[in-house]
């Protein structure tokens, strides 16, 4: 019924939040690699045109009643997955929880355009923190702030208590903070070692080292 076609994922983020959320589910999805930034056969962005007429990715397309649906952009897609699979729970329950956490996730959505430039998805790697700008390292505090503010009020293993889409949308910064070794407070710190454990994080870094390995990043 899903496929989801994402980039390169040693540095699609935007790719990572879907999948995490199509994982979340527990329902079986295909997964299609567009590989991004490839010097010897580059992909065009008329290649990603036929799959998406955003001409970009990560794009779903849902298969069902002989028609096909396509949906882009990451939190589109995951508020789809969201409503149709409301058992997953992707949303909390509580409509003032639910509403805070939309938040969450449309601010990371929009925001935060220094932390994207200075820190770069590298999801297998380990790199030194560079000399961060002052937008930069304000924005890093935004984020901190923000999850310990969720993770003390809502006082579950995610920011919302349950895994949600907010997480979803966050997960690539956790990935920048660990690549970059960003310090973060102690509830921070075992948030995002729960996030890292997840077994859809360990799927994507086991493909992303696969692309690695084949040459793609």
């Amino acid at each position: 019924m899903y496929t989801l076609i994402v980039g390169t994922r040693e540095w699609s983020s935007w790719s990572l939040r879907p999948y995490l959320a199509l994982a979340a589910t527990g329902v079986p999805f295909e997964t299609v690699l567009i590989r991004l930034r490839e010097t010897q056969h580059p992909t065009t962005r008329d290649t990603i045109l036929t799959h998406s007429p955003a001409g970009r990715v990560p794009v779903l397309k849902i298969a069902e009643k002989g028609q096909t649906v396509t949906v882009w952009d990451s939190l589109a897609i995951c508020e789809t997955v969201a409503e149709r699979h409301p058992e997953a729970a992707l949303w909390p329950a509580d409509p003032a929880a639910r509403a805070i956490a939309r938040s969450y996730a449309c601010e990371m959505h929009s925001g935060f355009p220094d932390v994207r430039d200075q820190l770069t998805m590298l999801f297998t790697q380990k790199r030194s923190l560079p000399e961060l700008r002052e937008n930069t390292r304000t924005q890093i505090a935004r984020i901190l702030q923000a999850w310990e503010e969720a993770l003390a009020i809502y006082r579950g293993d995610f920011l919302f208590g349950a895994f949600c889409v907010a997480d979803c949308m966050y997960a690539p910064v956790v990935s920048r903070f660990e690549t970059y070794g960003v310090a973060v407070p102690p509830a921070v710190r075992a948030y995002m070692d729960r996030i890292l454990a997840l077994p859809a994080m360990a799927q994507w870094r086991k493909g992303a080292e696969e692309d690695i390995a084949a040459g793609i990043a």
